[in-house]
């Protein structure tokens, strides 16, 4: 095995060299200086990043809910309109006597002049389709 020996090396004192050797450490203090204003860059845009996709993800949610809104009040608007059809037509037929009269008889059993009032019992079926009516 082979010790390696130092070899002494003196450096040259000239003023090319002071040159160099102060360009050498300007180099690497600019370098340092690149690296921090690189990694204070990268920090603030990551950071910039970060809101703006929380913000956009809050907003799409937001928007999300919006949209359901706005079918479900969409289906309420058309089921209202259909209401207020049924509404009218129920105003134009109470302003009939006849209407008037035949409901009177269906609902509250009144009779006619020379007229009998039956009561059938409902079917079953007719009953439970009743409950499930007054149900919903």
């Amino acid at each position: 095995m082979s010790v390696t020996k130092k070899k002494n090396v003196a450096k040259m004192e000239t003023s090319y060299v002071k040159q160099q050797e102060a360009a050498e450490i300007s180099a690497g203090r600019r370098r340092k200086l690149l690296f921090r204003r690189l990694a204070a860059f990268c920090i603030l845009a990551a950071v910039v990043s970060f809101f703006m996709i929380s913000t956009l993800v809050s907003q799409s949610a937001a928007l999300g809910e919006k949209v359901e809104e706005k079918t479900r009040l969409d289906q309420e608007l058309a089921d209202l309109k259909k209401k207020e059809v049924m509404l009218e037509e129920e105003i134009v037929k109470l302003n009939d006597d006849e209407y008037i009269a035949k409901l009177a008889r269906k609902d509250y059993f009144l009779s006619d002049n020379n007229e009998i009032i039956f009561n059938l019992p409902e079917e079953e079926t007719e009953k439970e389709k009743k409950k499930e009516k007054k149900a919903d």
